[in-house]
């Protein structure tokens, strides 16, 4: 019989204890420790795949998490153009520079976290966390989580936030076990790191030029 997983997070800043929730979001899962059947990444037929959408020059939602294999659709919200990007662990790749209403997809086939970037919008960020499994949840704005209807095993619990250094978040791991009814944890603590996050470059590892932004190249006729 599946049981839920429940807790709370509490947050330090370098400059001290995060009062407010607004604009903290975390992803928490659990990784299977013991052979167990899990439910099949579902196909686009059962489901819209996930988006992250641009608009007003900002990714939607700045965190998204999806389970590996999945596919994730880019759609441009925006009057003029965009080059979706990113360099790092999850998944390398290059959309390229597409139009206002254009749509383009990217399948995620390893765990890793994704940082992705816009090649002409230097401001544009977001993150995907991609999990090889299907117990996780994204909770923004909230200290308290509950990741439900886990099915009985043991399993590794993992977080990620993104002010918080690779260390302390792999400190932060632990063996969990689930039964039959609720499984309360003890309260995690994320302290956040002022080197967490810095400025990037673009695709071709080079400082943004400034005058690109306004360039009347980019604008949709």
């Amino acid at each position: 019989m599946a049981g839920d997983v429940t807790g709370a997070v509490s947050v330090t800043s370098p400059s001290g204890p995060v009062l407010r929730e607004r604009g903290i979001t975390y992803v928490i899962w659990l990784t299977p420790l013991t052979d167990q059947p899990t439910p099949a990444v579902r196909t686009q037929g059962d489901q819209p795949p996930p988006r992250l959408v641009q608009k007003n020059k900002l990714f939607e939602p700045h965190v998204l998490a999806v389970r590996v294999g999945s596919v994730v659709d880019f759609p441009n919200r925006d009057p003029f153009f965009h080059n979706v990007f990113s360099l790092f662990d999850g998944k390398r790749f290059d959309l390229g520079l597409y139009e206002a209403g254009a749509t383009r997809s990217v399948r995620f086939d390893r765990a890793g976290v994704c940082y992705i970037f816009c090649n002409i919008h230097s401001e544009m960020s977001a993150v995907i966390v991609v999990v090889d499994t299907p117990y996780f949840i994204v909770v923004s704005g909230r200290r308290a989580f509950r990741l439900a209807n886990v099915p009985p095993g043991q399993y590794q619990l993992e977080l990620w936030e993104e002010h918080c250094a690779p260390q302390t978040l792999k400190s932060l791991s632990r063996p969990v076990s689930v039964g039959p009814d609720t499984v309360p944890l003890a309260s995690v603590h994320l302290q956040q790191s002022a080197d967490a996050v810095t400025a990037h470059l673009n695709k071709y590892g080079q400082p943004y030029d400034p005058q690109v932004f306004s360039s009347p190249l980019y604008l949709q006729p």
